[in-house]
């Protein structure tokens, strides 16, 4: 069962990068899988299901590999604001431009209420509790600050995927993501 969800989520996330979301058709993806319609809506329900797994699969590598960047630039605040510019970099990426940047909002909803977007979200929060707690940032209501921080990285992001001149937006929309986030720095930077 786990192949079959794993096949699935993999010829889906080809189908919605290339064609996406509206135009893949669920009798090729299913086909191109290997599996009948009755596996997809056995395991997701209906496409926008498979949808959400395959967002919540792309949002959680991006995670990961902002948490990796973040993780060279040290454990601090500069740590804080390279994982956020490398999300909103991240947009210029097709598939992460398609799936999530643009057909997931369309069809799942709101991003902020995505399990894999609250993941983010709850690391935000400890860091932030890390870096309020060491003098570093205001002592404002850290949930607060992380939903403004996280919020912004993820406009950014929608404003670059959307763009038509994306890397242009790219350098301005970093730039204003970190202005806006040293506003909560102890000290001026």
């Amino acid at each position: 069962m786990e192949e079959n969800r794993a096949r699935l989520i993999a010829a889906a996330r080809k189908a919605f990068a290339e064609q996406g979301y509206a135009a893949a058709s669920m009798d090729e993806l299913t086909a191109q899988a290997g599996l009948t319609r009755g596996a997809l809506y056995h395991n997701f329900g209906d496409k926008r299901g498979l949808l959400a797994a395959v967002v919540n699969q792309i949002d959680a590598e991006m995670a990961a590999r902002a948490q990796e960047i973040a993780a060279k630039a040290g454990d601090g605040w500069e740590a804080l604001l390279a994982e956020g510019a490398a999300y909103i970099e991240m947009a210029l990426e097709p598939e992460v431009q398609r799936i999530v940047l643009l057909d997931g909002p369309a069809v799942l909803g709101d991003p902020s209420r995505w399990d894999s977007q609250n993941k983010c979200l709850e690391v935000t929060i400890i860091t932030l509790e890390r870096l309020i707690a060491e003098d570093v940032v205001k002592p404002v209501d850290p949930e607060a600050a992380a939903r403004l921080i996280n919020g912004a990285a993820l406009n950014a992001a929608l404003w670059v995927a959307a763009s038509d001149e994306p890397r242009d937006v790219l350098a301005k929309a970093i730039e204003a993501f970190r202005a806006l986030a040293t506003g909560l720095l102890a000290k001026p930077a």
